[in-house]
């Protein structure tokens, strides 16, 4: 295995900009990123590809896995009857490629991962209100009322969550967000490598 075993996690509500987020860092962020792919049970939205957006696995051989103790974190989001996780294989994944794992994951899942991996880079990413947040969620036009609603009330307490962050960004403009986690990540090797 090469390099150290580093970790990037990025948390923040739905519709702070997480997904257009991480694409733009995965090419632009000054160290190798390599995005950890989620493993859940809900089924493929349209455009989304197995391996690739996530690993859609059966309720039977996520709880499979979960038994394996082959998760590092896992969790039903949004009350939804859905499960998600990542793969310990994931990180093994980041670090023989010579990368960072990068984590896209909720504030449940970040909460065990820093209990794990406290030498995580933890970043939370806010929008610059709350009703920012929902404009964007009604913007996307994937989800029913209802999801909005449980999504809205897991955002407020997400935010609890944020000082346990070693970091918190907000995404205002996405080049400034943008530059802003690539000066983080830049100041992470820097100590790292001194």
């Amino acid at each position: 295995m090469r390099g150290k075993q580093r970790i990037v996690v990025l948390s923040g509500p739905s519709g702070s900009g997480k997904t257009t987020l991480v694409k733009r860092l995965i090419h632009e962020a000054p160290v190798r990123l390599v995005k950890s792919i989620s493993a859940t049970t809900r089924k493929p939205r349209p455009q989304e590809v197995d391996g690739d957006d996530y690993y859609f696995l059966d309720d039977a051989e996520f709880r499979k896995r979960l038994a394996n103790n082959e998760f590092i974190e896992h969790a039903e989001v949004f009350s939804s009857g859905f499960l998600y996780g990542t793969l310990r294989t994931e990180l093994e994944r980041a670090w023989h490629a010579g990368g960072w794992a990068f984590l896209e994951i909720d504030v449940q899942g970040a909460m065990k991962v820093m209990q794990q991996y406290p030498q995580a880079v933890t970043i939370f990413l806010k929008t610059p209100s709350p009703d920012e947040f929902e404009r964007r969620l009604r913007g996307r036009g994937t989800e029913s009322e209802d999801i909005i609603q449980k999504r809205l009330a897991t955002a407020a307490k997400e935010l609890q969550f944020a000082d346990r962050y070693q970091y918190s960004v907000v995404n205002d403009q996405l080049d400034d967000a943008v530059r802003q986690i690539c000066a983080i990540l830049k100041s992470e090797e820097s100590a790292e490598n001194a």
